[in-house]
């Protein structure tokens, strides 16, 4: 049995598929005013004059001068905001919108103010605190140097008496042994 009598049938069934749907690019859909060039940086090509050389793959080959043209720089998109053509836009910025009007917004708002204010006082606080802190650190600094010469003249003090007090003491001794003698005239 030959099988030919069956291609008709795939021809039919092929053509009964559903065809797809495809894309095809086409022209893009501008405005007459909007130029290309301002959506796309063009292409550097810059021309370089060779003069007469050696083929490097054959030394039987000799070019004669010519100009080589070289692609520097390809084509890319140009992503400056609002730069479409000669119309700049300004950019849309949170500094530049207004704000958004909403009772949640403005009670999230009001309260960072508080909670702002607050902190504000709260750091004026503690830098006048600090201050008060490191002048009594500073009195005291000046109190204890005071307290050191005072007590470095107090031991120099005592140290004086004590010797004033020991020659006194002395004196006082020899004397007392000279008047407690008996002399010898008197003696019997």
């Amino acid at each position: 049995m030959k099988p030919f009598h069956l291609i008709p049938l795939l021809f039919l069934a092929a053509c009964s598929t559903t065809p797809k749907l495809g894309l095809r690019p086409g022209q893009p859909q501008s405005s007459p005013a909007t130029d290309i060039s301002a959506i796309r940086h063009p292409d550097i090509i810059r021309a370089y004059h060779v003069g007469c050389y050696a083929d490097p793959n054959d030394d039987l080959v000799m070019h004669e001068q010519h100009v080589v043209y070289r692609v520097e720089e390809n084509t890319r998109w140009d992503f400056r905001p609002g730069a479409i053509g000669n119309d700049f836009i300004l950019p849309r910025d949170a500094a530049f919108s207004p704000t958004p009007v909403n009772e949640a917004v403005l009670a999230e708002v009001n309260s960072q103010r508080l909670a702002t204010a607050q902190i504000t006082d709260q750091a004026r606080r503690l830098a006048a605190a600090l201050a008060q802190v490191q002048t009594t650190l500073q009195e005291a600094r000046t109190n204890l140097q005071a307290a050191a010469t005072m007590r470095t003249a107090l031991d120099d003090a005592r140290k004086r008496l004590d010797a004033l007090e020991s020659a006194q003491h002395q004196q006082s001794a020899a004397s007392y042994q000279a008047t407690n003698n008996p002399d010898d005239a008197m003696r019997p």
